[in-house]
């Protein structure tokens, strides 16, 4: 089975079944709860189907399965339970948020909590089964390198989440990085990220502008996971580091929004933080939302940047 089969099948399979589960996902009242920190015109956006990456894990579990009938590969496996148990955490997140009406799901450090002994389990597996080694960047890093891998994954799960806040925009993003990391790494890490390239995009079917359903942190986390997973047992970490950087970008856009307003108010007061903020909004999509940049055409530049990163990336 070529990675074009991989690919295609996941992608058809993936979107035939959003046919299914976007409906059911309106049924059971998984409905988006648009946070008050969006721009006002996302206010469009209350009562869509969230949850979505419910669709991506399901058509990314389906062709690895179909895959592993066919030939046995552990690493990606272990790549997909990683991706499940993020997913896991994402939909309580999720689900508490509908529960309560409100974008209020898990507190910060619950989330990060969970994030944290997922990941550990999954390098102590990785490290055990002699699929992790602590060479990175041409280095021997020795057990910095375990240490590295934990701040890259948290962050990077953490990164594709706060991306997740316009119609295609964290799927459009993370599909080409897929791409970029399935080149150059063992044929196990290549056939999970073509997996996952194939279920991103039969997902951005139904979540293309105007979206039918949203990623939701059920989505959001697991792709960030799998993603940095991937990168790390792939040995292309540095690939991460460069095909990813818009959601670096957009990360950043928040760390310095949130860190400047405190200083700010601690300086000079609350009103004072509240009218002097870096961003007019954050993260860094919404600003440039905010300065009169439609959605699409604000999804279609980041996600063309993207891409841009990903090809440079694959230069380096």
């Amino acid at each position: 089975m070529t990675a074009c089969h991989v690919f295609l099948g996941v992608a058809v399979f993936t979107a035939t079944a959003g046919y299914l589960v976007v409906p059911w996902l309106s049924r059971v009242g998984s409905r988006q709860n648009v946070s008050e920190d969006a721009p006002a015109a996302h206010a469009a956006k209350q009562g869509v189907p969230t949850m979505g990456g419910a669709i991506v894990l399901l058509g990314l579990l389906a062709g690895l399965s179909t895959v592993s009938l066919i030939r046995g590969f552990v690493v990606a496996q272990l790549l997909a339970g990683l991706t499940l148990a993020f997913g896991l955490i994402g939909f309580l997140d999720d689900f508490l948020s509908i529960r309560r009406g409100k974008n209020l799901g898990l507190k910060a450090r619950e989330k990060l909590a969970l994030q944290v002994i997922a990941t550990v389990a999954f390098i102590a597996i990785a490290a055990h089964a002699g699929h992790l080694g602590t060479w990175r960047f041409g280095t021997d890093l020795g057990w910095f390198a375990y240490v590295w891998t934990f701040v890259l994954m948290v962050m990077f799960s953490n990164a594709v989440n706060l991306a997740d806040g316009a119609d295609g925009l964290a799927a459009g993003m993370a599909l080409p990085l897929a791409f970029g990391l399935a080149f150059g790494g063992s044929s196990d890490v290549s056939t999970f990220m073509f997996a996952l390239a194939g279920a991103l995009a039969g997902f951005l079917y139904h979540n293309a502008p105007p979206a039918s359903v949203f990623l939701g942190d059920t989505g959001s986390l697991a792709i960030g996971a799998a993603l940095a997973g991937g990168a790390v047992l792939g040995g292309s970490d540095a690939r991460l580091l460069v095909g990813g950087l818009v959601f670096w970008a957009v990360t950043a856009s928040v760390i310095i929004q949130v860190a400047v307003f405190k200083w700010r108010r601690v300086r000079h007061g609350i009103d004072y933080a509240r009218a002097h903020r870096v961003f007019r909004r954050s993260p860094l999509h919404h600003h440039f939302e905010e300065c009169g940049v439609p959605e699409t055409k604000v999804v279609a530049r980041f996600v063309l940047v993207s891409v841009a990163a990903v090809a440079l990336s694959l230069a380096l």
